[in-house]
């Protein structure tokens, strides 16, 4: 028996790759999409794969109506949360690609997937080299006083800093706060230049032509410097197989799972 899959954003970069992706699958079938055009199309027929036969809602009401066992969302910020309540709600089981959701949004999709009994997996990007850039960031703060993230991004990206980034700082804080020889308020000139501070971390978001997604963490001493970078060449490739290692660990989880790394080893 297949594991039905809603995909919201089917149409957009990520969702009409990783619909391919699904569809070529032995384990997994698409059986109702989300987006913001196509209302009552066939998913099948606007990407053009045969091998897909499911309808496009505009609505994560009505596409939860087709029953899946799990939503994966490919959106933005703008209307994330409110498809992950709806499938929590509906005790659809989530996996999470957009970037844009608060902490005190992870707090409240925590709280109502343990309510509801169902897992919950999200990540601000699911490639390997961003998972290990994490890990290894981890644990190169541990040893360094100071660091300060800088994320790249193609001109079109509407959020920032990118989930990357975001997931990375909090994974930062748990351990400690980087140093800050001039704190932010004592700042000459243009506090902004110094970048977004996300939970004691300094983040600066460039925003470009030629970019796809990079990450990049800068630990400094006085004697000694060490960068960690994460770079998407290909636009969609890297984020695959991790959405689909994560579709296929969700099922049975209770509760918020944020990382892919928080799941691989399950």
């Amino acid at each position: 028996m297949k594991t039905k899959i809603c995909i919201a954003g089917a149409t957009g970069k990520m969702g009409s790759h990783l619909s391919k992706a699904i569809a070529e699958t032995a384990d997994m079938t698409i059986v109702s999409a989300l987006a913001k055009n196509y209302n009552q199309q066939d998913l099948g027929t606007v990407l053009n794969l045969k091998n897909i036969d499911a309808q496009i809602f505009d609505d994560i009401i009505f596409a939860l109506k087709k029953k899946p066992e799990i939503l994966i969302d490919f959106t933005h910020a703008e209307v994330v949360k409110r498809n992950v309540i709806y499938a929590i709600q509906e005790k659809v089981n989530v996996v999470i690609g957009t970037s844009g959701l608060t902490e005190s949004d992870f707090e409240e999709i925590n709280a109502l997937a343990l309510e509801n009994g169902v897992g919950v997996i999200a990540a601000g990007n699911f490639s390997l080299s961003a998972v290990l850039m994490m890990q290894f960031a981890e644990m190169a703060a541990k040893h360094f006083p100071s660091w300060e993230i800088i994320e790249y991004s193609y001109d079109g990206k509407p959020d920032a800093p990118s989930g990357t980034a975001n997931e990375l700082a909090g994974r930062l804080a748990k351990i400690k706060l980087p140093e800050q020889k001039v704190p932010l308020n004592n700042v000459v000139g243009k506090t902004e230049s110094r970048g977004a501070n996300v939970e004691g971390t300094q983040i600066h978001a460039v925003r470009l032509p030629g970019f796809n997604n990079s990450c990049e963490i800068i630990f400094g001493t006085g004697a000694e410097r060490l960068k960690i970078r994460h770079d998407a060449i290909d636009p969609t490739k890297p984020y695959i197989d991790g959405a689909l290692l994560a579709m296929r660990k969700v099922n049975g989880l209770k509760g918020l799972y944020r990382g892919l790394d928080a799941v691989m080893k399950l």
